[in-house]
Parts: C-alpha cells; structure tokens; sequence
C-alpha cells in the first residue's frame, strides 16, 4: 500500500482577497484538472447559502457567501499541494501557520456543513428517478429501507414524495427530506 493510499484527504480553509473567492475557486480546478491531481486536490468549495432578498417590493431568493474571504479546499497535504493552493493567484494562506495549514475536524466540518453543501450543489434527483430513502423512520418489514419512484419534488421545503409499494402489491407515497433519499 502507498503512501498516498493510507492517507485520507481533510478539509483546510484557504483565505483569499476579498471578492476573490469564485477566481480563486475557478482556477484551482483548473490547475487540478490540468495537471491530473484529482486523487490530491479532491474537492474545492465556496459555503453559499440562499436568502430571501425584499427589492422593489418584490421578493426573490439570492445566494450568500457564509464566510467571504474563505474557500473550502478538501485535499491531502504535502508540500507541492500546499505550495499548488498556496500560489494561486488571490489567496493569501491558509488558516493555521504558514508551514503547518491545520485541517478542519470531523465535528467542524459536520457544524460548517461542508459535507452537506456538496450534496446540495450535486443535488440530482427527478421526478421518475427510482431512489432508496435512507430514514430510519421509515424502515421496511424487516429492517431493510424502501425503495420507490420519486413522484414530485418540493424544493422550496426540501422534501419530495415517493411511491413505493408495499407488502400486498398496494403503492403508497411517502414524503421525506430530500437530503434522505438516494438514486440507485
């Protein structure tokens, strides 16, 4: 086993130049993507939240960085991938010493919701798609989880319904939480 196998990426924090956030972003996929370092530079992310915005009396939802100046990088750190972030064009280091970039812990990561975020921007489920719901409140005769096509989706209150089909050949419809259903 290599070394680069044992290893498990973290999530650091980059700081960059205020505003600079999507460039930043932008181009280390790039450099990623270019120089084929995808098993080393796993993820990149920008924590966005949408809000309600009141303008002209009219409402409309917007999108809102939750920490300008931050980006998300989710990596394995050596010295070239530190020095690879490190000299793109906009950032200014990374959170920790300037040698030593500390990694965010499991329980922060889980209260940033990083983890969660990514599921929301690769959000795919459709209406039609066959799906498993991964709720313990809705386990199947025998412990296992349902199974079912999703019927309609509610974006706005996270949720969608399911038909899925009971003991006796009956469909019923389910609704659950859209970050609790899983296409298959």
């Amino acid at each position: 086993m290599s070394e680069t196998e044992k290893r498990v990426p973290k999530w650091y924090v980059v700081h960059t130049y205020s505003g600079y956030e999507n460039k930043v972003a932008a181009n280390l996929k790039r450099i990623v993507e270019n120089r084929q370092l995808q098993e080393y530079i796993v993820d990149i992310k920008i924590p966005i939240e949408k809000v309600m915005e009141l303008k002209n009396n009219k409402e409309r939802e917007t999108e809102r960085k939750i920490f300008p100046g931050y980006v998300m990088v989710k990596m394995l750190m050596d010295d070239n991938t530190r020095y690879i972030v490190r000299n793109v064009r906009g950032v200014t280091g990374f959170v920790g010493s300037a040698n030593d970039p500390i990694p965010l812990t499991d329980a922060e990561v889980e209260a940033l919701s990083v983890e969660h975020i990514e599921r929301q921007e690769e959000e795919t489920v459709k209406v039609g798609d066959y799906v498993q719901i991964n709720d313990e409140g809705f386990t199947a005769p025998g412990g296992g989880m349902w199974t079912g096509v999703v019927k309609s989706i509610d974006r706005d209150n996270k949720t969608v319904k399911v038909g899925v089909v009971g003991m006796y050949g009956s469909e019923t419809v389910l609704e659950v939480a859209i970050d609790k259903v899983e296409t298959y």
